[in-house]
């Protein structure tokens, strides 16, 4: 059985930080691009950020220069770590993985920033 399972979302003030963790059992972590998503209130789930199984990175526009996405493929754990954050940055964040005709969805982690 396949779990994703997300943490380290809360509340926060704007400029402060936060790390987030998935967790990933059931897979070959190894070789699935790992992704972070988000989705606020009223909006549609947009990408954040994605690490392939090489360890390339993107990120939204939105983010770069404030998020890192990172994997430690022996802990079968990609992070997503977050500083400078906005009021914008509110959300569920939730970690995807995925590989061609594979993918998985942790249940989300809330991200709440405060002015």
């Amino acid at each position: 059985q396949v779990q994703l399972v997300e943490s380290g979302g809360g509340l926060v003030q704007a400029g402060g930080s936060l790390r987030l963790s998935c967790a990933a059992s059931g897979i070959i972590f190894s070789i699935y691009e790992m992704v972070w998503y988000r989705q606020a209130p009223g909006k549609q789930r947009e990408l954040v950020a994605v690490i392939t199984s090489g360890g390339t990175r993107n990120y939204a526009d939105s983010v770069k220069g404030r998020f890192t996405i990172s994997r430690d493929n022996a802990k079968n754990t990609v992070y997503l770590e977050m500083n400078g954050l906005k009021v914008e940055d509110t959300a569920v964040y939730y970690c995807n993985a995925r590989v061609p005709l594979s993918d998985y969805w942790g249940q989300g982690t809330q991200v709440t920033v405060s002015s």
